[in-house]
């Protein structure tokens, strides 16, 4: 747990509601009578086209800050890799908190992300506003050697994992566990079932996971 927050799961995985006000990194969302102010990237912010009035699901993410009191902030995303990547960039990367965070997803496409960390292209990485390029080094660094998930990626862009496999991994590790741990437990799945979605990967590999 970083010294500035706690990531809380479990509340408010999810929002569906009427947009009351759109921003670029910002929306409020009225659910249930209610108006949460939610923290989006730019990516998400692309992908909904929020209008006011508008009706949007958002995949979510709670954070409790503890610096100078309580305070509560609502991320949103438009899919599950977007919140999975945050999630992965947060609790695996070491002085990456919710901020630089979303401006990597604000900053570039997954794809390219995922991209210019297997590649080691700290260059690119650190063009992002707010990543500079120790950020960035530390991104790669810590993606390759302390989490795995570089691996993975590579043998996607090989065509040796399916997207599927990868991005189940990807929130499976997101999650908590080891990359190894969650590596085994979805190929017990796709040994039995193969051709298994996302989705169905995830869920079966927790059932087998302690």
């Amino acid at each position: 747990m970083a010294g500035w927050a706690a990531s809380s799961r479990g509340m408010i995985a999810r929002l569906r509601g009427r947009v009351l006000e759109a921003y670029p990194n910002r929306l409020v969302v009225d659910a249930g009578g209610v108006g949460y102010e939610v923290r989006v990237p730019l990516s998400s912010y692309d992908r909904l086209s929020p209008v006011e009035g508008s009706v949007v699901e958002l995949r979510t993410h709670l954070v409790v800050g503890g610096m100078g009191g309580i305070s509560f902030v609502l991320y949103g995303f438009a899919t599950e890799e977007e919140r999975d990547v945050f999630l992965l960039l947060i609790d695996r990367v070491s002085g990456i908190g919710p901020a630089i965070a979303l401006a990597v997803l604000s900053g570039m496409a997954i794809d390219r992300f995922k991209a210019s960390v297997v590649a080691g292209d700290t260059v690119a990485l650190s063009q992002i506003k707010g990543v500079g390029k120790k950020t960035a080094e530390r991104i790669v660094l810590e993606l390759k050697d302390k989490v795995g998930m570089v691996d993975t990626w590579e043998q996607q862009a090989a065509g040796q994992v399916t997207a599927a496999a990868a991005d189940a991994e990807l929130a499976l590790v997101a999650l908590g566990y080891r990359q190894a741990e969650a590596r085994k437990a979805l190929r017990r799945v796709l040994d039995a079932q193969p051709g298994t979605g996302t989705e169905e990967l995830i869920r079966a590999a927790l059932r087998s996971l302690p």
